[in-house]
């Protein structure tokens, strides 16, 4: 399995990422051919060679017409389906921008559809973003960590006046994970580069068990007396017991449970949320009864061994347990592709599971029938059926020829 480690050495930021994943190998040609396809002003993506205390390193510049743009979630929503990204990449891509709405809309006490991007909506950091989600496609990655987060001090200017650093939106994104200060009057990490982490790795902490076969190292803009870079690390990874110090196997997963009786019902859904936010494969409640007829909730989250540490501080900090029970499990997955059909009201991503690389089950992408069903003023429940309906009918063409 292919698993990519970001070793945030000097935090992250949109570019950073992207140059680091062009330094550990993926096509420049083809992530700017993708990307040529974003409905937006137009762009240049160049890359050049610097050196950062002796490290060689990638440094991405997007050259683009200064802002003058502000641009809400919805439009942007908008923007990244209308482009050509692979299915994969488009996905990973509307997630972290949904992420950055999320952040906003809690810093600003707003909803998440009046969040307005100022710096995020400038065509470098859409570039950024969907750059990044075309790289790990091209790269292969299907499993990512990430080391502690670096942050520096201070105040940054921004589109809204002065901020702290790290600014509001970074430690919203970041809840739960751990950060440490370098001790630098610079943003080292970025909304951008904080919504990236967490819509895509599943866990902080020390490298994972790996063989590594490609190294990148993607170079930020500030001037600093230690390497000014992002470095990713991907390649094979080790299942436990073939070099690997893991305590429970590789191929296995855990579950994580904890009986709570004391929250407010209404948390719940919060602590799900939480859950799926720091990486949870699944998460679910189960009412039951405790001792004196004590009515209560077990909540479950099954991760990988990786993952463990981050579910427990999300569980730990939002339900107020005093203990968390683990049993290892084994999961079988289906292999998945993705294949986008047309209804009537508009455009669908449908996910098809394979056995025997035979199709078994379809399952259309609830956010896009959502939005779909709200543009078109229809339940929702019509788009998802007839997406299914035309996903069965497209595999059953595909399978007859």
């Amino acid at each position: 399995m292919r698993v990519l480690y970001f070793d945030c050495i000097a935090g992250i930021s949109g570019d950073m990422a992207l140059g680091a994943l062009i330094d550990a190998g993926a096509d420049l040609d083809g992530i700017r051919k993708v990307l040529a396809t974003l409905p937006v002003e137009p762009f240049d993506v160049e890359v050049e060679r610097v050196d950062a205390h002796g490290i060689g390193a990638t440094k991405v510049l997007v050259e683009a017409p200064a802002g003058g743009v502000i641009r809400t979630y919805a439009n942007i929503r908008s923007l990244v389906e209308g482009s050509d990204l692979p299915p994969d990449a488009k996905d990973l891509a509307q997630r972290i921008f949904r992420r950055l709405a999320e952040a906003e809309a809690i810093v600003h006490r707003r909803d998440v559809e009046q969040v307005t991007f100022h710096e995020v909506g400038a065509v470098d950091s859409i570039v950024d973003i969907c750059g990044v989600a075309v790289a790990l496609t091209m790269l292969g990655v299907e499993r990512a960590f990430s080391s502690a987060v670096p942050t520096g001090f201070g105040m940054v200017r921004t589109e809204h006046g002065s901020m702290p650093i790290p600014a509001p939106a970074v430690v919203e994104l970041l809840r739960g994970a751990p950060m440490y200060s370098r001790g630098v009057p610079v943003e080292l990490v970025t909304p951008t580069g904080a919504a990236i982490l967490t819509s895509t790795v599943e866990g902080f902490g020390e490298m994972p068990a790996m063989r590594i076969d490609a190294v990148g190292y993607g170079a930020g803009s500030h001037r600093t007396d230690f390497p000014n870079v992002l470095r990713v690390l991907l390649g094979e990874e080790v299942p436990a017991g073939r070099g690997s110090a893991a305590e429970t196997p590789a191929s296995g997963e855990l579950v994580l449970e904890t009986n709570v009786d004391d929250l407010n019902p209404e948390l719940y859904g919060y602590v799900l949320e939480r859950l799926f936010e720091a990486g949870a494969q699944d998460a679910w409640l189960t009412p039951i009864v405790m001792k004196k007829g004590r009515a209560a909730v077990t909540i479950s989250v099954l991760c990988s061994p990786q993952q463990q540490d981050a579910m427990r501080r999300v569980l730990f900090r939002e339900t107020g347990t005093l203990g968390i029970r683990a049993a290892a499990v084994s999961k079988q997955a289906l292999d998945r592709e993705w294949i986008e059909v047309s209804t009537r009201y508009g455009r669908v991503r449908v996910k098809v599971g394979l056995l025997d690389d035979a199709p078994v089950t379809v399952a259309p992408e609830f956010e896009d029938c959502a939005a779909v069903a709200r543009e078109a003023g229809v339940p929702a429940r019509d788009v998802y059926e007839e997406a299914a309906r035309l996903a069965r009918d497209e595999l059953a063409r595909r399978d007859a020829t």
